[in-house]
């Protein structure tokens, strides 16, 4: 059974960073694309950023210049590095494999493919 652990979460004031770290335990018979989604409050899920197994990266134009996804395969984690944050971010976020044949969703996580337990961000004015 593969889990995915997020961590790096919390709370951090406009214009800071904060780096997501994703934990893959368990092996994939496929490598899969990895993803950051994000839910606020009266929001869908947005897909904030995707890196596919070829190395294809997604970013939302959200998020566009602001955020770095990055994989490390020998330490089976994926990160989302996250700079000049705006209040506009805080969401909870989540980890995500093998969802690159989603549509919008809205809400999240779903019962298709892997997805962490989500971790909060919160970005104060």
């Amino acid at each position: 059974e593969v889990q995915l652990v997020e961590s790096g979460g919390g709370s951090v004031q406009g214009g800071g960073s904060l780096r997501l770290s994703c934990t893959i335990r368990g092996i994939f018979f496929d490598d899969p694309d990895m993803a950051w989604y994000r839910q606020a409050p009266g929001h869908g899920c947005e897909l904030v950023s995707r890196i596919s197994p070829d190395g294809k990266i997604y970013y939302a134009n959200s998020v566009k210049g602001r955020f770095t996804i990055s994989q490390d395969n020998a330490k089976s984690t994926v990160y989302l590095q996250m700079d000049s944050l705006k209040p506009e971010d805080t969401a909870v976020y989540y980890c995500a494999a093998d969802t690159a044949e989603l549509g919008p969703l809205a809400s999240c996580p779903i019962e298709f493919g892997y997805w962490g337990q989500g971790t909060q961000v919160t970005v104060s004015a």
